[in-house]
């Protein structure tokens, strides 16, 4: 069988005449970690350009809709905050103001993966976008918001600031990890889950402070978000949650997607 073609949201950079490189252009990219934990699964990843940032070249013919035609899956990758008017609120600061033609570029490809019941996994603003998607909100800042909150981003350890995770008993990745019901993950955020979206679950939260780390969609198809990055994590490091699990449920709900053209849930890939 020929390999998955996983798609990747691109991360994007607007004109900045400070920059050394292209100054005066857009940039699209994809983050390297991200690009080989996917391909780590044996499968073929291919970034999804916006295309509404490719003028005064905009295609004609080509959608989003095509793109989704020929991929198997989607990852949303992490990045740049999400705009607080993309969830109905104002920033509560100018620093927060995210990014609202990402937002809107990312909900737009989003829902026409779902529309063809094609799997969508999304990794940290990937699982805060699938929430606001469906409805839900996010605090725009954790520590400002939420009393007694752990530093769930520090700029100077990065991807190196961990804590620890409780996963929701008999959840989906409870049985995807069952002898790690409180594990320890990294965490790169600052904005997290305030109101769940529709048909959304929660299946972890950070411990001790509650901020939700994990969630799935219990619609008919493969939709789940993680707000740690397993991409960035080392698979050697035995004190750290394996992210080949949360991987391979992934894939397999893409395999099963392509060989029976039929969506399924994501308990079904557990």
């Amino acid at each position: 069988m020929e390999p998955l073609k996983i798609g990747i949201s691109a991360r994007l950079l607007y004109p900045d005449p400070r920059r050394f490189f292209l100054p005066t252009k857009s940039v699209q990219y994809l983050e390297q970690s991200v690009a080989n934990w996917v391909m780590s699964g044996e499968v073929l990843a291919f970034m999804v350009p916006a295309l509404s940032l490719a003028s005064p070249h905009l295609p004609a013919k080509i959608a989003k809709k095509d793109y989704v035609d020929a991929l198997d899956g989607l990852v949303l990758q992490g990045g740049a905050d999400i705009a607080p008017e993309t969830y109905g609120e104002s920033p509560l600061n100018p620093e927060w103001s995210g990014d609202r033609v990402r937002d809107a570029y990312e909900i737009r490809l989003f829902r026409e993966f779902v529309r063809q019941g094609k799997p969508v996994l999304g990794i940290c603003r990937g699982c805060q976008l699938i929430n606001v998607a469906f409805g839900g909100t996010l605090y725009q800042d954790i520590q400002t918001q939420v009393g007694g909150a752990l530093q769930h981003r520090c700029d100077k350890r990065y991807e190196d600031n961990f804590h620890a995770m409780r996963l929701s008993e008999g959840g989906w990745l409870a049985g995807l990890y069952p002898r790690e019901a409180v594990s320890r993950i990294n965490t790169i955020h600052h904005q997290a889950v305030k109101a769940l979206g529709r048909e959304l679950v929660i299946e972890a939260v950070s411990e001790p402070d509650g901020v939700v780390e994990a969630l799935r969609w219990t619609g008919p198809s493969y939709v789940a978000g993680v707000q740690w990055h397993p991409e960035f994590m080392d698979p050697a490091d035995a004190e750290l949650l394996d992210g080949k699990p949360l991987l391979n449920s992934f894939l397999d709900a893409c395999r099963r997607r392509k060989s029976t053209g039929r969506p399924s849930p994501v308990l079904e890939n557990a």
